[in-house]
């Protein structure tokens, strides 16, 4: 899969987090992902359609999506619970969004489904693209989350 389809996403990200939950999120080292565990406590998982199919996925340990709820509510979330969840669903949502806009400006159109959260231990993302998932690792202060991108071909 091509860097300039990844870096968007990347982007969106950290954008995403910083302008909305006043986090930062610190990017490590991508990789081919070889399996369909999740790497977190809730997912977040979004249909991308247009010049390419794919999927963007977006998996939060239990303490940093509560983290990052709480910065953009005001209110101090300790556990998954309906709200977190529909906020996981909203932060897939506005990073999927903004990454397609960087990818439409330079000339790839893509359009996004409505997301699906997915919750619990040792929950599973299954990409529904035949390429190759690439996850990108980032850390908060308050825990991890993983950002998986898939595209056909």
């Amino acid at each position: 899969m091509k860097v300039e389809y990844i870096n968007p996403f990347l982007r969106a990200t950290q954008h995403v987090l910083k302008t909305m939950a006043f986090t930062d999120a610190i990017a490590g080292k991508p990789y081919v992902k070889k399996d369909e565990k999740a790497g977190g406590d809730v997912s977040g998982i979004i249909g991308i359609t247009g010049e390419t199919d794919g999927s963007l996925s977006i998996s939060f340990s239990e303490s940093c999506i509560c983290y990052i709820v709480s910065n953009m509510f005001g209110e101090t979330f300790n556990e998954l619970n309906n709200e977190v969840e529909d906020a996981v669903g909203e932060i897939t949502n506005m990073i999927s969004g903004d990454a397609r806009r960087e990818l439409a400006e330079n000339g790839m159109v893509l359009e996004g489904a409505i997301p699906t959260v997915v919750s619990g231990k040792n929950h599973s993302v299954k990409h529904m693209a035949k390429g190759p998932s690439i996850a990108i690792p980032f850390s908060t202060k308050a825990g991890h989350f993983v950002v998986e991108v898939c595209f056909n071909k």
